[in-house]
């Protein structure tokens, strides 16, 4: 037995394209009920218009009858596809397109104040940063949070901005990374996977490095120095090669 989605006032997203999708697969014609809305047959006058009085349901048409079982049949499923809290906004509906704004506009807001979360999330997305005692993954988790949350308010980010937003928040110890990726990707057609990986790399790389130094003696300073920028410049000229290799096999 089918059974519709439901909402439980966190995930209302997936719940409208999951509850849609139910909708349609329920009938074609309940589907329109919530798009279309419905109205009660109502009494005609002598000269055939409407009046303000209801239709007895015994006198209804055929056509009366199925539109009226075709938003019935969406009320239910909107009746039966949320909890209860949400469903205490919709009781009173008689109409499946009612209930279903009313959902809509509770989890969506006006257009004003959707238009100010989006101002309040883009500035917060704006000045994230990467701290120095972060790496690369948790960072890129934030990043993504703040993208979804962007998403879900229909501002959607593409890979090119969210690849800039990424390199330009990176700490100073990325910075010859970044350098060597700027030199030699083109940012405007790089995937953000492909640049999460590179700079994990990178990390990684980075990481052994200081491991290795920690077991070199310290009598020997200046030798110390030496191997420590030979390493950098090696990294670096290695990360410019690998860039510069991966841009000639694209």
């Amino acid at each position: 037995m089918n059974r519709s989605p439901l909402l439980d006032g966190s995930n209302y997203d997936d719940w409208k394209s999951r509850m849609s999708v139910f909708l349609k697969s329920v009938d074609s014609k309940t589907w329109k009920a919530v798009l279309k809305g419905w109205e009660h047959p109502v009494v005609l006058d002598k000269d055939g218009n409407k009046t303000a009085d209801l239709k007895p349901e015994e006198e209804w048409s055929k056509e009366k009858d199925e539109l009226a079982l075709e938003n019935s049949k969406a009320l239910n499923a909107l009746f039966h596809g949320v909890d209860k809290n949400m469903f205490r906004l919709i009781k009173q509906c008689t109409v499946a397109k009612d209930a279903w704004e009313i959902l809509k506009t509770t989890h969506e807001g006006t257009s004003k104040v959707k238009m100010l979360r989006i101002q309040l999330m883009t500035t917060k997305f704006e000045n994230l940063k990467m701290m120095e005692d972060e790496n690369i993954h948790d960072f890129y988790m934030n990043v993504l949070d703040m993208a979804n949350s962007l998403d879900s308010l229909r501002e959607k980010m593409s890979d090119e901005k969210l690849v800039r937003k990424i390199l330009r928040s990176l700490p100073k110890r990325f910075y010859m990374k970044v350098t060597a990726i700027e030199e030699a990707q083109d940012i405007f057609n790089m995937k953000v996977d492909e640049l999460i990986g590179s700079l994990q790399t990178f990390e990684l790389a980075k990481g052994y490095k200081k491991k290795s130094i920690a077991f070199v003696s310290k009598t020997d300073n200046e030798e110390d120095v030496q191997c420590d920028m030979e390493i950098d410049e090696i990294l670096e000229q290695l990360c410019v090669l690998v860039e510069n290799l991966t841009k000639c096999w694209r």
